[in-house]
């Protein structure tokens, strides 16, 4: 069976996962877009028409300084996926490069990455390490990316070590192994391929994890820079004006909720999906309606 069916049958299979499939693909749209979709500067103040509830003009209203916050939710989205994205990539990367050699030579290499440095990244609550390291580097977009992957990265390690511990003494790489194959070989051509279902996995649900941490930054002040646009910024912003123009705060949060339950829903499907039994479970139950 080809790639089409496949996709065609994971999207009959789960509602839900259609639904996290949709959101996430008009999160991508609206970031990729924001510059032909936003309809005003997400910039550009206008004290006249400050706290503007929603109207024609402004589709969800205007914030203290009177921009657009439905131009700035677009914006923002791209903020969004470009930290989420980078910050997955960058720990994935890491975590399953250190992960695999670790779990491959054995031995000092992996009690070091392991015990020590794997044991001591998830001994501690996540976000706590990224506010302290955001607040060492300092703010910015470049700066928060670093701080997200330097506390991430322990996850796909851990996961990356047992997915490799199982697959590397299955007959094909002792078949390979035995023939003369180098280390780098069974590494790319032998283990890697069989151990990413899970990877890709978690980086699904890493990708909310990430748009998530990134939010909480920019609320604390830790994040990007003013006047770039950020959910967890306006949040900030609205604070002191949770009465008066609750329409600063509803957006936002929506947007944020959106965003991470999307991502959710997307990853518990695909994981679904890719577990044999689960997946067979399900192929089962939509011939039977």
């Amino acid at each position: 069976m080809n790639a089409g069916p496949q996709f065609a049958q994971f999207l009959r299979s789960s509602g839900l996962g259609r639904w996290g499939l949709a959101v996430t693909l008009l999160l991508a749209l609206v970031a990729i877009g924001a510059p032909w979709l936003a309809p005003h500067d997400p910039a550009a103040q206008n004290l006249p028409q400050r706290l503007i509830p929603p109207a024609a003009g402004h589709w969800m209203g205007t914030d203290e300084l009177g921009r657009d916050i439905f131009s700035r939710i677009f914006y923002g989205a791209r903020v969004s996926m470009l930290v989420g994205a980078s910050v997955v990539l960058g720990s994935g990367l890491v975590g399953l490069l250190l992960g695999s050699l670790g779990a491959y030579f054995g031995g000092w290499f992996d009690r070091l990455v392991n015990v020590i440095l794997i044991n001591a990244f998830l001994s501690f609550p996540g976000i706590l390490l990224a506010i302290a390291f955001a607040a060492f580097l300092g703010p910015g977009i470049g700066k928060v990316i670093l701080a997200l992957v330097i506390t991430g990265w322990a996850g796909y390690a851990r996961l990356a070590r047992a997915q490799v511990l199982k697959v590397k003494e299955m007959e094909y790489v002792v078949a390979a192994r035995s023939l003369g194959a180098s280390h780098a070989r069974i590494l790319l051509r032998h283990l890697l391929p069989n151990i990413l279902q899970p990877v890709l996995i978690q980086a699904t649900i890493g990708m909310a994890s990430a748009i998530l941490a990134e939010s909480t930054l920019s609320f604390l002040g830790l994040g990007v820079l003013a006047p770039v646009p950020s959910w967890g910024a306006m949040l900030n912003d609205a604070r002191s004006h949770l009465f008066d123009a609750p329409h600063m705060v509803v957006f936002p949060a929506l947007a944020v909720m959106a965003a991470v339950l999307a991502f959710n829903l997307l990853g518990d499907a695909l994981r679904d999906w890719l577990d044999p039994r689960t997946r067979a479970y399900l192929v089962t139950l939509d011939l039977t309606r």
